[in-house]
């Protein structure tokens, strides 16, 4: 029988287990405060837990810094705010073997505890092939009557921790869309899930349809007002009040894995012996800023917050960026595409501008997202994918299993995908993992779904030796649907079957030589097309639709 109305720490300890395997359901919430509890009551005791996060973000250094984890299983490891970047504490536990970790992307996650949900002996995914994280144990490719298929093996973590926007008496637990990975691990979990939620009611009348994870799965409920912070939540229709990101405190998790973490750590989010103290800790002045990012309108305070920078001199990620737009518009029109899956930074501000522009020139596709997002319209001033002030003004809200299972790679939609990596090589293949030296990055999130499914993909990244090397250290995802990788020096296109130098843009030396620029900038010498094309200075117009949504430039710096 379900556990109602205890508190978070009996939550925790009766059913989380030294040795388990604790799956962290993320949602588009991000967090949970029984993450937190874990880590408060699990903290210098090495109890040995398995991780099971389909991003661990800044707090996942809580479970690594703790000394409460042997093993993780993520699609991706690093920081989100205030850019996507390395976690220092994720890279020294990863490259000492002192934390053993599974690479896998978004959509192979979210299949591997589908497979164990439904009881299932393996999962059939598109993904994988061609990458290094074909490796892993847990993934084959086997012939069949109906040729090679990819195969996953089921995941079942021990007990799953979700926030939830509300649950009854009973406990069943309702949720709204997007739901990221969705909710297959709190059917997957052995012994069920430990719920915070927003508000415990007696009923939910007429809300059937928001409840996904029904009470018999369900070990405790936890009543846990912002629950998800520094994460938000969306509940469009439920008897609670939703709430936006927390991005500084996000940025101060960041920033703390450079220095002094533990410290950081204990003051902000272990020392509150409870999750209202936690809450008093943060102050009704921030909780009340925080249901105000939850109206949609609310950009326009961030916008006014931080005027366009007209007068900043153009940076080369601008010139990427903006080329990378053009060059979207291009293969969008070429393969008659559906949809647009943008990727993070540079490569998803270019993606926003090209679909404004086609929309405005009456194509009637779209923008979508791994989150679970079909048709969306970001907003200004907010630079990143997950913005939730777009929910309320999309079309479709679902999953990752959708978008990355269906929209990207379904027979009934045309996807372009455009994104960024650290490395590409001359096969076009990313990589966004692990460096030749033994570097860590971040692991590919939801890249390698797409540029594996995708109709076709544009890259987008500065032409550098080391950015564009002739083989990445790491395959995450195969480069055969890369069209075009295009950078601050030109464009290469996939012609004959490699990439090759295809346009350069105007300037004042003669076209030679700026074709030799861009050779001279990759790791290898790329073969050069019979006719090389000129591009049109990037103007003001471009650079200033890029800045309306990074108005920081936290990305085109």
């Amino acid at each position: 029988m379900t556990e109602v109305g205890i508190s978070l720490a009996e939550a925790v300890e009766r059913h989380v287990h030294p040795g388990d395997s604790v799956h962290v359901m993320l949602g588009h919430s991000r967090w949970t405060a029984a993450a937190r509890e874990v880590a408060r009551q699990f903290w210098g005791t090495d109890p040995e837990l398995t991780l099971v996060m389909t991003s661990l973000g800044a707090l996942g250094a809580l479970f690594f810094r703790g000394g409460l984890v042997r093993r993780v299983v993520t699609a991706y490891s690093g920081n989100s705010f205030p850019t996507y970047a390395p976690n220092p504490i994720f890279r020294q536990a990863y490259q000492s073997g002192e934390v053993a970790v599974e690479h896998w992307s978004i959509l192979t996650l979210a299949q591997r505890l589908e497979a164990a949900a439904r009881g299932l002996p393996a999962m059939v995914t598109g993904s994988l092939s061609g990458s290094d994280m074909a490796a892993n144990d847990a993934f084959s490719t086997v012939d069949s009557p109906y040729g090679p298929i990819g195969l996953l093996a089921p995941l079942a973590p021990d007990v799953a921790l979700c926030h939830a926007a509300v649950a009854d008496t009973q406990g069943n637990l309702a949720f709204s869309e997007p739901l990221l990975e969705g909710v297959w691990g709190a059917w997957a979990a052995r012994r069920g899930v430990v719920a915070t939620v927003e508000r415990i009611v007696d009923e939910l009348p007429g809300l059937g349809h928001r409840v996904r994870v029904p009470a018999h799965r369900v070990l405790a409920v936890v009543e846990a007002p912002f629950g998800a912070h520094p994460g938000g939540l969306y509940a469009p229709g439920l008897p609670v009040q939703g709430y936006g990101e927390d991005i500084p405190f996000w940025v101060e998790a960041a920033e703390a894995a450079r220095g002094d973490f533990d410290t950081w750590a204990r003051t902000a989010l272990l020392d509150p012996p409870d999750h209202r103290a936690y809450l008093d800790r943060l102050g009704n002045h921030r909780l009340d800023e925080l249901r105000r990012r939850a109206d949609p309108s609310s950009w326009t305070e961030d916008a006014a917050a931080h005027p366009l920078p007209e007068e900043e001199p153009v940076s080369d990620w601008e010139v990427a960026a903006s080329l990378g737009a053009r060059e979207v518009e291009t293969v969008v029109a070429g393969h008659q595409a559906d949809a647009v899956l943008a990727g993070a930074g540079a490569a998803n501000l270019a993606a926003w501008v090209a679909v404004g522009r086609m929309r405005a020139a009456g194509w009637t596709g779209g923008l979508t997202a791994e989150l679970g997002l079909w048709h969306y319209t970001p907003t200004p001033a907010d630079p990143y994918i997950f913005n939730q002030r777009v929910f309320p003004g999309t079309s479709f809200l679902s999953d990752a299993s959708t978008v990355l299972g269906m929209v990207v790679g379904g027979p009934g939609t045309t996807t372009v995908g455009c994104l960024g990596a650290a490395e590409v090589d001359r096969n076009g293949n990313l990589n966004s993992t692990q460096l030749a030296d033994g570097r860590f990055l971040v692991g590919s999130g939801g890249a390698n779904d797409v540029a594996t499914r995708a109709a076709a993909c544009v890259v987008v990244t500065l032409a550098r030796p080391e950015r564009l090397p002739d083989a990445v250290g790491y395959i995450t995802a195969p480069g055969h649907r890369v069209v075009s990788v295009v950078t601050d020096r030109g464009v290469l296109r996939r012609l004959d079957g490699e990439l090759r130098v295809a346009a350069v843009p105007a300037g004042a030396e003669p076209v030679d030589r700026r074709v030799q620029a861009l050779v001279a900038s990759c790791g290898w010498e790329p073969a050069v097309a019979r006719t090389v094309h000129e591009l049109d200075p990037v103007d003001p117009g471009e650079v200033r639709a890029l800045r309306e949504f990074d108005r920081k430039r936290l990305f085109l710096r």
